[in-house]
């Protein structure tokens, strides 16, 4: 459809409640929520989910049932508030958390909360700054272009409000599903999280987790890209692990100070991952990241060319509703202001040179995701080959002039920090405008509501890390910090090269491999440097999807009610994670002196994957 003749479902000449109380205190509760919940989702498994469709339902539901509100455009900035907490949260989670490995490490001194929060505002802020002026080039100008799959779902969610509830109710359905496994299982200790069993003639062992968010994130990501990261751990703990035990014997091998031997025989299989496969699949990380970015180079600088071209043609002088954006003016002022501010401010680990990074790749990012996000959605704009990018980039460059060590170390990690922001918010804002256009909203509006949410998610998300950081720590099996932790190696290897780079290009090549296959490099890769226990339980999901589908005749839409139940249980599990840290940071201890241990664990593992078939498998009656 032309841009000239599209009709958004609310006229522009019709107004209706849209920037309400209701709505910015609804949105921002869910903003915190769902950023603390992908936050700890993204600590324990590498990746988030995307909460605007599921902030969607909720929205509509608090909005149209509790509420008693009729306004769809009032339920949308919800929705928009309310997802920016998410995309805050993957940016913060993906970098951060290697500040606080330095610091254990006793490279660097904690982060405060102070500097943390100042990081990450700064990183929100320009997102959504950024993003304003792109808004006529790229979701109006494109309109029949850029098709955003995403945007499209949570217009879809909106408008059956008109009509229906039922996905209100497997969300909220899934968030207590969820919450009470995760009670049972790490609250309560009455069943065991993690069912294991030894295959002595390999000396490795099959693991899975029985947590409801781990095989939601498979059923959401489908039977693909759960099969490749199960994959990448059949690689690592069938082949990798029992070759490095069998072929190294008694050798010492750097990283380690121990024998091989001695490290399986002490620490078993797990040992073996941690000290040599773990490198292995950084590696791989790291390459499938770059060559996910390589493979988008051409759209990039195609998109990149567009959308500042239309940047000629953004500013509508138009007095419509639907037409107004926040003032240019506004817009330069508040990027110089951050800036000055990253320049400036003592809690902030950056100086000139820093904050001119970060306004150029900044910038070049943002239109890039915002416009990536539209061709080929949330779930595989490359936002983790940007960050390496930049910190690739970042680190060359502050090392070239002369800050390395540890002040080198947190200066790229902020560079990299606010950069993964900025690309993360800045998709979801531009998701979050296309959905607005579809239905109506009024841009000025639903940007001060992103402004908001993005805001308040930044000042929260400092005080999630410190207390999961105190409650487990980053870099342990209940807080793996995957993501950050590449980051970690990234910048150590560029600042001062020691890292077993044996290790590292074996990973690099891997990838290459899968990519030269023609498979997805970045789903192998993750699997390989995840434990086993979270790959093998995101396929149970996988499989699920699979089954459903089957059934069904045909995939599941981004609106079924098994995705809705699954984005439930992530956020169910996500919301305890926190509270249980928060009593494990008090001392308070809720373990119960009886457990059913592994056979418990089977046990809720078969029961939860027969409440996702049939929440998700319509009876004959609804069909």
């Amino acid at each position: 459809m032309e841009t000239k003749d599209f009709k958004p479902y609310i006229p522009a000449e019709k107004i209706t409640p849209e920037f309400t109380v209701t709505s910015i205190v609804t949105g921002i509760i869910l903003a915190i929520v769902f950023g603390a919940a992908n936050a700890y989702l993204g600590l324990r498994v590498g990746m988030t989910v995307s909460a605007s469709i599921p902030a969607a339902v909720i929205a509509m539901g608090v909005t149209r049932v509790i509420l008693k509100r009729n306004s769809i455009l009032e339920s949308n900035m919800v929705q928009t508030i309310g997802s920016a907490g998410e995309s805050v949260a993957a940016g913060a989670i993906f970098t951060m958390p290697a500040l606080f490995l330095w610091a254990k490490e006793g490279v660097i001194s904690a982060p405060s909360i102070l500097t943390i929060t100042l990081i990450t505002v700064c990183g929100a802020l320009l997102g959504v700054l950024f993003m304003i002026p792109l808004r006529n080039s790229i979701i109006v100008q494109e309109h029949g272009t850029l098709p955003y799959p995403e945007a499209q779902a949570c217009a879809e969610v909106l408008l059956s409000g008109e009509t229906k509830g039922e996905s209100t109710k497997a969300v909220f359905s899934g968030m207590g599903i969820g919450a009470v496994i995760k009670f049972l299982a790490d609250g309560f200790g009455v069943v065991a999280g993690v069912i294991a069993a030894p295959i002595n003639a390999l000396k490795t062992e099959f693991s899975m987790e029985i947590y409801p968010a781990v095989i939601g994130v498979g059923y959401i990501c489908g039977t693909k890209i759960s099969s490749m990261m199960f994959a990448g751990g059949v690689l690592a703990w069938f082949v990798m692990i029992p070759a490095i035990i069998a072929f190294g014997g008694d050798s010492v091998l750097f990283p380690a100070t121990a024998s091989i031997a001695d490290l399986y025989a002490n620490g078993g299989a797990g040992a073996i991952w941690s000290s040599y496969v773990r490198y292995i699949g950084a590696g791989a990380l790291a390459a499938a990241g770059i060559i996910s970015l390589i493979k988008s180079l051409p759209l990039i600088v195609k998109t990149f060319a567009s959308a500042i071209g239309g940047l000629k043609n953004s500013q509508n002088n138009s007095t419509d509703r639907t037409s107004q954006d926040l003032s240019i003016k506004f817009v330069l002022v508040g990027i110089a202001a951050v800036i000055l501010a990253i320049w400036l401010l003592p809690p902030i680990p950056a100086g000139i040179l820093s904050a001119v990074i970060i306004v150029i790749f900044g910038f070049f990012f943002a239109t890039v995701s915002s416009k990536m996000v539209g061709l080929v959605g949330s779930s595989n704009n490359p936002v983790s080959g940007m960050a390496i990018a930049t910190l690739l980039f970042a680190s060359i460059i502050l090392k070239a002039t002369g800050n390395t060590g540890a002040a080198g170390y947190v200066s790229a990690i902020t560079i990299g920090s606010i950069i993964c922001i900025v690309a993360c918010l800045a998709g979801d804002m531009s998701q979050d405008l296309k959905t607005g256009y579809l239905l109506g909203a009024t841009p000025k509006k639903q940007q001060i509501g992103e402004l908001i949410g993005s805001v308040i998610s930044a000042i929260s998300i400092g005080g999630v890390l410190i207390l999961l950081n105190k409650a487990w720590g980053f870099g342990s099996p209940e807080l793996a910090a995957p993501q950050a932790t590449l980051m970690k190696l990234v910048t150590e290897g560029v600042m001062n090269g020691n890292l077993p780079w044996a290790l590292v290009m074996i990973g690099v090549f891997i990838a290459i491999v899968i990519e030269i296959l023609g498979l997805p490099a970045l789903a192998v890769a993750i699997g390989v440097y995840l434990p086993l226990e979270l790959s093998s339980a995101i396929m149970l999901g996988g499989l699920l999807r699979w089954f459903v589908d089957k059934k069904n005749k045909s995939a599941s839409s981004d609106s079924s009610n098994g995705v809705l139940f699954c984005s439930g249980l992530i956020a169910g599990e996500g919301i305890v994670g926190i509270v249980l840290a928060i009593f494990a940071v008090a001392g308070l201890n809720l373990v119960l002196p009886f457990s059913a241990g592994q056979i418990g664990g089977l046990v809720v593992a078969v029961a939860l994957a027969a409440i996702i078939l049939k929440v998700a498998i319509p009876s004959k009656k609804n069909k």
